[in-house]
């Protein structure tokens, strides 16, 4: 488990609530460390959230899922408190609409990245697209590129 993430305080960086981490203070006491080091379960939702490969996403709830504990409740506020420390686009609401007042970056990342999109509907406030969830949504097992994960007899799954 890593203990190089701590709990964000300082100038914020845009991503839902998160702040940008202060440096860490020379000399500081091993009581004042331990207390910065994240929750186990924070830490563990963000190892998940590195795993997800570029051009895939997982849900809050697939996270909890992945992890045997929790729900997407839980994911989702640790990915509010400390999600910056990790890709935070990755993990994504079920529906595949983008996190509000984050679209833009969200999007650069998803354009960056190839993960698929879905045209926004005409009607939709400010036509942004959504997620392709059927073929972003990775099942934390394989990697089959953008669409499905390879199957272990090698064939093509996809999400519904």
């Amino acid at each position: 488990m890593r203990q190089d993430r701590t709990p964000r305080q300082g100038a914020d960086d845009g991503v839902a609530g998160h702040t940008a981490p202060d440096a860490a203070p020379a000399g500081r006491t091993p009581a004042a460390q331990a207390h910065a080091e994240l929750p186990e379960y924070a830490e563990r939702v963000l190892d998940v959230a590195d795993l997800i490969p570029p051009g895939r996403v997982m849900t809050y709830g697939d996270v909890a899922e992945w992890l045997g504990d929790g729900g997407p409740r839980q994911v989702g506020r640790v990915m509010a408190l400390y999600g910056s420390a990790a890709p935070w686009w990755r993990v994504v609401r079920s529906d595949g609409t983008l996190l509000p007042g984050h679209e833009p970056r969200a999007l650069a990342h998803y354009r960056d990245e190839g993960t698929p999109l879905r045209a926004a509907a005409r009607s939709a406030q400010g036509h942004v697209p959504r997620l392709d969830m059927r073929r972003a949504r990775w099942d934390g097992v394989a990697d089959g590129g953008p669409g499905g994960t390879t199957a272990p007899d090698g064939g093509e799954e996809t999400h519904t």
